[in-house]
């Protein structure tokens, strides 16, 4: 399974209502961090689908929900269990690291 990319729009509907845990990669273009951990997600989206859904939200064409969040540094990515943030992890890391923190988390 691929990752989804989810908007201020689809948020409530694909995060905070989904029936299994989700994790939101918080990103932007410009954030070089942010596409090195790119293509570890997707593997682990693949790897994981099954379990967790992984998302992706860019900050500069969301706003709301960023904003809403309190994020202020990127790559944030958080974990979303029954409509509640979970664990929030900050910065790059490598996919072993990764997958491990999300696996333990969910």
């Amino acid at each position: 399974m691929a990752t989804v990319n989810v908007t201020d729009d689809s948020f409530k509907t694909d995060v905070l209502e989904s029936d299994k845990p989700v994790l939101v990669d918080f990103w932007a273009d410009w954030c070089g961090p942010c596409k090195m951990i790119a293509p570890a997600l997707e593997e682990i989206s693949e790897e994981l689908g099954e379990h967790v859904t992984i998302a992706k939200m860019d900050i500069m064409e969301n706003t709301g929900v960023p904003a809403d969040m309190g994020v202020q540094s990127i790559p944030l990515m958080v974990l979303f269990k029954n409509g509640e943030a979970v664990a929030r992890k900050v910065g790059a890391a490598p996919k072993s690291q990764l997958k491990e923190w999300i696996e333990s988390e969910i």
